[in-house]
């Protein structure tokens, strides 16, 4: 299996052709260089980049094109113990450009996704065990700590540091201008080791419109990651654990496997495929 960085090696030579999802070694070259410049020009910025640098780099993150992985999300009740099946598929997401693909466990008939405009589901009139729209970069989005918080329209404040589970933790605040994505009422607090500059774990809320109608958001959510794995000179999470911050209280836990990346995605697999159904908008 090609590794990260070897791939990431054969784009800066070759480039990439029009039919591939994988980006070319120019535009990550100066996707990175922009990148870089924003977040040297504030603090919280600079804090963000040391955490990169620590996972592996965002050359690296973003050379390699799609990643693979499965993702099996279990929610928790008070006591701790599962609260149902656990949310598990297996994704293709595409890093340079946000998009997804999803393929249940359980039934890989059954997909659904996101093509950076639309949801859908295939095969039409498939059940598929939470919303499709708000599913398909979930996961990605915490799988992707702290790279995605490099992207345009995020600003980045140090906060006051603190302490997790009886550990400092330096703090990173990301919050989003208008219009970005789908939440951009979310924040996320970035929990980073103060030696290491690795990522221990995640404070958010969730703003998604559909799931708060009368506006604002959800309570903040600890969620705190366990593990590492490296992939080419890239290193995520293994799995995590989450709790209602206000209390403690569990809330859900799960993991990370068969990460793999997948340069030779082709750009049409992130389109609906024949025989979906397109998902209602917003």
């Amino acid at each position: 299996m090609r590794t990260l960085l070897s791939t990431l090696a054969l784009l800066l030579i070759a480039g990439c052709g029009p039919d591939l999802a994988a980006p070319s070694g120019r535009d990550v070259g100066a996707r990175v260089a922009d990148a870089e410049a924003r977040l040297a020009a504030t603090e919280g910025g600079r804090r963000l980049a040391q955490a990169i640098d620590a996972h592996g780099g965002l050359a690296a993150w973003y050379g390699a094109g799609p990643l693979r992985f499965r993702y099996a999300y279990t929610r928790l009740d008070s006591t701790g113990a599962p609260a149902g099946e656990p949310l598990d598929t297996r994704q293709l997401v595409d890093t340079w450009s946000a998009r997804a693909v999803h393929t249940l466990a359980a039934d890989s008939a059954v997909s659904f996704g996101w093509t950076g405009a639309q949801a859908w589901v295939a095969p039409a009139g498939a059940e598929v065990p939470t919303n499709a729209r708000f599913w398909a970069l979930t996961p990605y989005y915490f799988v992707s700590m702290p790279f995605v918080l490099a992207d345009p329209g995020v600003t980045l404040v140090l906060a006051p540091a603190d302490t997790v589970e009886g550990r400092p933790v330096d703090v990173v605040r990301a919050t989003f201008a208008p219009g970005t994505g789908d939440a951009p009422d979310d924040y996320y607090d970035l929990l980073l080791d103060p030696e290491t500059s690795r990522v221990r774990g995640v404070r958010y809320v969730v703003s998604y419109a559909a799931f708060n109608p009368d506006g604002g958001h959800t309570p903040e959510t600890l969620m705190l990651y366990d593990g590492e794995q490296t992939i080419g000179g890239v290193t995520v999470q293994e799995g995590f654990r989450s709790f209602a911050s206000a209390t403690g209280q569990p809330k859900a836990r799960g993991t990370l496997t068969e990460l793999a990346s997948a340069p030779e995605t082709a750009d049409a697999a992130f389109g609906v495929p024949d025989g979906a159904e397109v998902q209602p908008d917003l």
